[in-house]
């Protein structure tokens, strides 16, 4: 005989909750995923009525859900939200560019803005190109590091308040155990977080911290929504893999280890006499950074000089080999925008809304008293 649903006991249960052990009908399931979600963005108090929010878009399961869940929500709960979609090329062929074909599907299915920014337009590198010069051991630190830059470059192209992205309940406990396990204290402390101010200018958030990968897939397959599933051409050897591996274990025992190592790391506390990095700015480029220069400044550099280590291994006086730089590549490199012009023209886009809003207000109360 078919079981009942756990929380209606009408409908047949469908789905085991991996979270709960809950086995529940598909309706009952979309309303406890969708209510945990909203209950993490109350309850953290992320946005405010009227903010700009950018939705981290890559076509893959994660983003897909994310970009349908916040519009649902913004519409049924009234948040005031303006959503739009923000993606990242990379330059991966065969993979992005058919993965950003599904992001441009979801802009018309959701009915949302979307802005593309690429590492060739920001960097003058493509990720092919990248991995043609540092080959696929360290060409992850390459990619996350300029996709981070890149998507606090585009939020300030759209002016942002707010970025989210798909960064699931795995994602955090795998980031926490990496972190681990390399003792990087500073990190540690910041990956628990559920909002982050990023350059300072705008938010970065994850409403889906405490939503499992397993749901977040029952989601989308059960939604039937349009999403990318292919995994990236150049991931096989990155550091969180295996994270995900040793993570993947300990779930098999015991399904709430997720949850548990993410609520392990939140009550984790640095003493207070332990010196931290404190944050600067980019000499270069004005981002965020614990050094006189950031991290993607300098992995740039070592492209552009011909020494692709540089920022990965301990060779930093090798920035000086002048006779390691291809003259070629020098010429052609790519004058990277300074974030306070990004910051800038995004405040005077800013102004631009407050002076039509005004004007449009304006008009309709001079409009009320000639009736």
């Amino acid at each position: 005989m078919p079981r009942q649903c756990d929380i209606c006991h009408d409908a047949r249960a469908i789905v085991r909750r991996p979270k709960t052990g809950q086995s529940i009908c598909k309706e009952c399931f979309f309303h406890v995923f969708e209510t945990e979600v909203h209950n993490t963005i109350v309850d953290s108090k992320l946005f405010k009525p009227g903010d700009r929010v950018g939705i981290g878009a890559s076509g893959g399961k994660d983003s897909t859900v994310l970009a349908y869940v916040m519009k649902a929500l913004n519409d049924q709960y009234n948040y005031g939200l303006d959503l739009y979609l923000l993606s990242v090329d990379e330059g991966i062929s065969g993979y992005r560019d058919d993965s950003l074909e599904t992001v441009k599907r979801n802009k018309e299915q959701y009915g949302l803005p979307l802005l593309i920014v690429s590492y060739e337009q920001l960097y003058g590198w493509s990720m092919d190109s990248i991995v043609a010069a540092v080959g696929r051991k360290n060409n992850c630190t390459f990619c996350g590091v300029f996709r981070r830059q890149a998507l606090d470059r585009g939020a300030l192209m759209l002016d942002l308040d707010h970025i989210v992205t798909g960064h699931n309940a795995d994602d955090v406990a795998e980031t926490i155990l990496m972190n681990i396990f390399r003792g990087d204290i500073s990190r540690l402390g910041r990956c628990t977080e559920i909002a982050t101010t990023g350059d300072g200018y705008v938010v970065r958030s994850k409403p889906f911290k405490y939503a499992y990968e397993k749901e977040i897939v029952m989601y989308a397959y059960l939604r039937r929504l349009d999403y990318f599933s292919t995994e990236c051409t150049y991931s096989p050897n990155a550091y969180r893999g295996y994270a995900r591996e040793f993570l993947k274990g300990l779930e098999r025992v015991r399904p709430s280890a997720i949850l548990d190592i993410i609520h392990s790391g939140e009550a984790m506390h640095v003493a207070a006499d332990v010196q931290l990095p404190s944050l600067d700015r980019c000499e270069r480029c004005g981002y965020i950074s614990s050094n006189s220069v950031c991290k993607a400044c300098v992995l740039l550099e070592g492209l552009e000089k011909g020494i692709p280590k540089l920022g990965i291994s301990r060779i930093n006086k090798l920035a000086q080999d002048q006779e390691a730089c291809p003259p070629d590549r020098r010429e052609q490199a790519v004058d990277v925008v300074h974030f306070e012009k990004l910051r800038e023209e995004a405040l005077e886009m800013r102004r631009e809304r407050q002076r039509r809003s005004a004007c449009q207000q304006s008009a309709c109360a001079c409009a009320g008293d000639s009736v």
